[in-house]
């Protein structure tokens, strides 16, 4: 059965833009993902460790036969061949491909929760999200709504990327 599946992606270790090409590049060579649709990419600054460079960020929207513990796994196997290292947490990475939502399944296991715990907490994943689909909601509220509570500092810290 074909769920549609938002996955966030974001690389702050050069060439950013190239990973998170890679990456949408074996998301969609995988037989069971297929994207639909891409956010546009944006500027950030990092959240949690701050000490690091800026992110480029992005969602999205795919359809799948994978079961998201499967789809977990194929994430994972991305971010590995792409080099991702998980030294510091929230710390420099090649590539990072958290699942937000998996059709309108709640799932909580050690390993994976969705939709993800942080992310309405989270303008650099909440402004691409809303690209996608503004009148999606999560976990039965509007995105608008998630977005009206953040800080104004934050989502004007999610700058449309411009290529050099």
């Amino acid at each position: 059965m074909q769920n549609k599946v938002y996955i966030a992606l974001g690389s702050n270790i050069e060439p950013r833009e190239d990973y998170l090409n890679k990456a949408i590049e074996s998301l969609n060579g995988l037989n069971e993902v297929n994207i639909i649709e891409a956010s546009p990419v944006y500027q950030t600054k990092p959240v949690g460790y701050t000490k690091q460079g800026q992110f480029l960020n992005m969602v999205v929207l795919a359809t799948t036969d994978l079961t998201p513990e499967q789809l977990l796994k194929e994430t994972q196997s991305i971010e590995k061949k792409l080099g991702r290292e998980r030294d510091i947490r929230f710390g420099p990475r090649t590539i990072d491909l958290d699942i937000l939502m998996f059709g309108d399944q709640s799932i909580q296991l050690d390993h994976l929760t969705i939709p993800h715990p942080r992310m309405v907490q989270r303008a650099f994943v909440l402004v691409p999200l809303n690209d996608l689909n503004q009148q999606l909601h999560i976990q039965g509220t509007p995105i608008q709504t998630y977005i009206d509570r953040l800080d104004q500092t934050e989502i004007e810290g999610v700058e449309l990327y411009q290529k050099n």
